[in-house]
Parts: C-alpha cells; sequence; structure tokens
C-alpha cells in the first residue's frame, strides 16, 4: 500500500507514515465526517437550532493551536449564514483572560475544537466559561471518545459533543485529517442544508484531485531551497494561512520560517520578510469583491520581483494564469470560499511534509529537541 506515491515500508523507515496517511486519507473522511452529521441530524437541530434563532447569541469558536485556526476559518462563513455574532477566540486567550473576552449576562454558545480533548487550555475553558456566564452551552468537535472535553458533555443538557471517525484521532505530531474534519463537521452544523451531501461530495472529490494530480509538483517545489515562506489570505482564508504556516513550521521543526497575514495587511510591515530566498502563497478568494484585493497583492508581488517565487492556489485561473505560476483546484458550487478552505489546505500540507523529508526530518515526531509534543504538556491552570 501507498500514501502519497510512497510505499507504507520507506514511509515507516522515514518516519512518516501516519502524516501521510492522514493527508492521504482525508477525502474520504470528509465523506465519513458527513454521514455522522446526517446520524445526529435530530440531536444537532434539536440543540442548535433554538439557540442561532436567538438574536442575542454569542457563539466563541475555541480551541488551542491548530483547534483554534479551524474557528478562525469558520467565523466569517458561519456568521455570514446565521446574521448572528460569530467569533474565534483561542482558548489560550480566553484562559489568561476570561474577564476580557466572556461575558457574564450575554447567552453564549461556545463551540470547542479538540483532537484529543484533552489540551488543558482547553478543558479549563470549558469549566471557566460555565462559571463565568449566567447562560453558557457547549458544542464540542472532537476525534476522541476518551477525552475529557467528550467526556463533560455526557449526560448534560446544556452541552452537546460530536464525535468524529476514529481514524481522525491523528497520531501524526500535526493535525491534519483531524484540522479538516472538525472544520466540516462544524460547517455542516451551521450551514449545512438539503444539498450538503452533493456539496461535501464535490468539495472531496476536489481534496482528492489536489492530492492526486498536485503531489509530485508540490514535491519538486519542496526540493527548492526556500528557507522563508509566506502564506497569504483573506477573511476565512486568513486562518487557513495561519494553520498553514504552522504546518511548515512544525513539520520542519522551526528550520523553515513560515508567516502569515492577509493580503491587504501584508502591506503594513509584514511584506518587510520578503527575499530573493522566500517563496509566497496567495490563496485567491473565489468572492469577486475580495478577489480584486487578493490579486491586486499578488500582481504586486510579482511586479516587485523581490520574492524566490510567488505561487497563486486559485479556483479559476482566467485572471492570474498569464501572470506566472498558480496551482488551479476544482470549484465547490454554491460552497464558495468554504468549501475552498478543503482543497486549499491540500495544498499547503503537501508541501510541509515534502519539505520536511526533503530536510531530514520525520514528520511524523519533528521536534528533535522534545521540547514540543503532540497533546501539548506543562501548562500551569491558575486559580481564578
Amino acid at each position: 500500500m501507498s500514501h502519497l506515491q510512497f510505499d507504507e515500508a520507506w514511509l515507516e523507515r522515514a518516519g512518516a507514515l501516519w502524516t501521510a496517511r492522514e493527508i492521504a486519507q482525508q477525502p474520504k473522511m470528509l465523506v465519513c465526517t458527513r454521514a455522522i452529521l446526517d446520524s445526529r441530524a435530530a440531536d444537532v437541530s434539536a440543540f442548535l437550532a433554538p439557540l442561532v434563532a436567538r438574536p442575542d447569541i454569542r457563539i466563541i469558536l475555541t480551541g488551542a493551536g491548530s483547534s483554534a485556526f479551524i474557528g478562525e476559518c469558520l467565523a466569517p462563513f458561519v456568521a455570514r449564514h446565521l446574521d448572528r455574532r460569530v467569533e474565534a477566540i483561542p482558548t489560550t486567550d480566553l484562559l489568561s483572560g476570561p474577564h476580557l473576552y466572556l461575558q457574564t449576562d450575554v447567552p453564549t454558545l461556545l463551540v470547542s475544537f479538540g483532537r484529543s480533548g484533552g489540551s488543558p487550555e482547553s478543558v479549563a475553558v470549558v469549566q471557566l466559561a460555565q462559571r463565568l456566564i449566567n447562560e453558557c452551552h457547549q458544542l464540542v468537535i472532537t476525534c476522541n471518545e476518551e477525552g475529557a472535553l467528550y467526556q463533560y458533555c455526557r449526560g448534560r443538557s446544556d452541552a452537546l459533543a460530536i464525535l468524529l471517525p476514529p481514524e481522525t484521532h491523528d497520531r501524526s505530531f500535526a493535525m491534519t485529517s483531524s484540522f479538516s474534519a472538525m472544520l466540516m463537521a462544524a460547517w455542516l452544523a451551521f450551514c449545512g442544508d438539503k444539498s450538503a451531501a452533493r456539496t461535501v461530495a464535490g468539495i472531496a472529490q476536489s481534496t482528492e484531485r489536489v492530492l492526486d494530480q498536485y503531489n509530485a509538483a508540490f514535491r519538486q517545489l519542496a526540493a527548492e531551497s526556500y528557507s522563508r515562506v509566506v502564506y497569504l489570505g483573506s477573511n476565512g482564508f486568513k486562518g487557513l494561512a495561519r494553520e498553514a504556516a504552522l504546518k511548515l513550521l512544525e513539520m520542519t521543526d522551526g528550520a523553515v520560517a513560515a508567516i502569515s497575514d492577509s493580503p491587504l495587511g501584508f502591506r503594513h510591515g509584514p511584506k518587510t520578510f520578503i527575499t530573493a530566498d522566500t517563496l509566497v502563497f496567495v490563496l485567491l478568494s473565489s468572492d469577486p469583491y475580495t478577489r480584486r484585493y487578493d490579486l491586486d497583492l499578488l500582481h504586486e508581488l510579482r511586479t516587485d520581483a523581490r520574492a524566490g517565487r510567488v505561487i497563486a492556489i486559485t479556483s479559476h485561473t482566467a485572471d492570474v494564469s498569464g501572470s506566472g505560476d498558480c496551482f488551479q483546484v476544482d470549484a465547490v458550487g454554491t460552497a464558495g470560499d468554504a468549501g475552498l478552505v478543503f482543497p486549499y489546505l491540500a495544498c499547503a500540507q503537501l508541501y510541509a511534509i515534502h519539505r520536511s523529508l526533503i530536510l531530514g526530518y520525520t514528520p511524523d515526531q519533528p521536534s528533535r529537541s522534545g521540547t514540543v509534543s503532540r497533546v501539548v504538556r506543562g501548562v500551569t491552570i491558575h486559580p481564578l
């Protein structure tokens, strides 16, 4: 058996078996996640529908690390769909400054994402929110039935847990299929409709195409010796850019410097990061208005000719293909940018694992010092 065009024996020797397998399984896991949401449709609707119908509800999407970036990817799309107050606030912020973010008298739905469901910050924030907010409802989306977040919700009328396929409880260091599956579950819970099955099938097919058709191209790109990488994306893609940069940092143990920003924000100082040794990815929106700003920055970077290479990732190429490198992914119909997050994410994951392997790291556990771990350790939860 092979994954990402590497056989399993080679991947195991390279310390990359789980990472490659978990990246490759994502199209299947997206479909499996939809099946789980379908099977839980009555429970999810009974819990969420009365809450999102309330104009005074505040929805906080939270998690630590990559799990926080799920919320950043989703918040703009969920807010627009529901016409409600939706915010992405990391547990790491909520824990260190709960009185700055949690509002006692505002009815709140706290949506917690957790691969293991055992991050000390996430568990503490669930408990703090319940204590500090007069009316607090909890939705947990997790990949681990044994995790503290999942167990917390059992038997509670003010909480609901959605458990994803066990395969998404990634064994590799970096979150890959856990990220995309939790993202899909939340998107379906808040924005799904009668056409969800067809939409998810399209998203899975688009992601599969990236993995099949662009794997070799990203491997070749990773062989180019850029020591700096920039990911740029607008709105929900800004959260995706943060996740992409983190994946590269994690899998190369910090050997490749990676940053992220929005195309408009990048001009305000961060653009000084660019050198001739810098690779830039611009994640282009499919929204015609937003796309104009993305294209402005793309063309500016190419005209500046300071970066080593500037690559567009896009769902259509009519306005970009003639001016430089691009990777085109299949459009995902009415899902728009929310659907494009998944194939765009696969592009970033492919580059990260190939760059890691070329540099001689072991993606399944890339930290040579052992100072960072799959589930964060060493966090002291101080009493409030």
